[in-house]
């Protein structure tokens, strides 16, 4: 499944040639007996599921979404998983196997790749993935795209499903991530426990898949979606494909500890920051934030309704629109 094409020599960066460095990177390698053929031919050959099949890809590009200098390569490994994960979790679906495209500029050295697939590996196997092969190739920059396959459930969670009447919920605390990205790019000055909480919320996130798991066996079915752009953008796209509004109360929405001692009561990163990879789901009036709390295993809380209409209002506010998270505009 990795790509045969032959590429420059590396040994001036302590690499060995290509053949040899997929070699090493695959060794070890999780596999299931769902995956019938893994790395070493020109296609990976999966057993075929009873299920419908989920897919989704991600990509990681130094200097857009990551810098080496910030945090372990094997945090790297695994979040370039983990941003994956969250889609699958979204959905509600079960993850199964990835392939994995691995471009690797100039001064890189072999340590790193090693320690980066060593983080790969140990995700996959806590996730429950199969990690069946992809390609290297040399770039500018270091990269890492995944492609990531599940299955899906009965009846998937969708961005198109929410109704005016709908509670709008949220897991987890959001803005952390967002928080912490800004302190490690020098942005914003931060110290002690809250600082190290903050980093470790953006280097290393949590897909949320047994709560998506959980979700798609309520009914009806909630609408879903991941928040990697923002709360305020991503809730923008279950409104648009749902033809709904929003009323948001701020002051409901989780906000952490360290981000309060940061931050205090700005509440700009919180609606618009990105990278929380928690789960906002829109669900019918009757559940209450502690029962499914205890559902999904992670703390979850109510944060407004769905309304008439096609603008987010805050709470006792007018309509507001707040820039998440852009890929083609925001820079590390």
């Amino acid at each position: 499944m990795l790509d045969k094409r032959r590429g420059r020599s590396r040994k001036s960066d302590g690499l060995p040639g290509e053949f040899e460095l997929i070699a090493r990177l695959v060794a070890r390698l999780p596999q299931s007996p769902r995956t019938i053929l893994g790395p070493g031919d020109d296609c990976a050959i999966l057993a075929r599921s009873p299920s419908r099949t989920l897919v989704t890809i991600d990509s990681m590009v130094e200097g857009v979404h990551f810098n080496l200098r910030w945090g372990t390569p094997e945090q790297l490994g695994a979040r370039a998983l983990t941003v994956n994960l969250s889609d699958i979790a979204a959905m509600g679906g079960m993850p199964t196997a990835c392939v994995v495209n691995l471009a690797v500029r100039p001064g890189v050295a072999m340590r790193i790749l090693d320690r980066l697939y060593a983080g790969l590996r140990r995700a996959a196997r806590r996730s429950g993935v199969d990690v069946i092969g992809g390609n290297i190739t040399s770039a500018r920059q270091l990269s890492i795209t995944m492609a990531l396959l599940g299955d899906a459930p009965a009846r998937p969670l969708l961005r198109s499903g929410a109704r005016p009447g709908d509670e709008i919920f949220v897991t987890g605390t959001l803005g952390d991530a967002a928080l912490g990205w800004r302190i490690l790019a020098g942005k914003v000055r931060a110290t002690g426990a809250p600082r190290r909480d903050l980093i470790a919320r953006y280097l290393a996130p949590t897909a949320r898949l047994f709560a998506g798991q959980c979700l798609a066996r309520l009914r009806p079915v909630p609408a879903a979606i991941d928040i990697s752009d923002g709360l305020l953008q991503d809730l923008g796209h279950i409104l648009d494909r749902s033809g709904v509004g929003a009323e948001i109360d701020p002051e409901s929405i989780p906000v952490s500890k360290a981000y309060r001692r940061v931050m205090g009561s700005d509440l700009a990163l919180v609606l618009g920051g990105g990278e929380d990879y928690e789960l906002l789901f829109c669900a019918r009036p009757g559940h209450s934030g502690r029962e499914l709390s205890r559902l999904l295993r992670v703390p979850t809380r109510r944060i407004g309704r769905i309304v008439r209409g096609r603008d987010v209002h805050l709470k006792g506010g007018m309509p507001v629109r707040i820039r998440g998270w852009d890929q083609l505009r925001t820079r590390s």
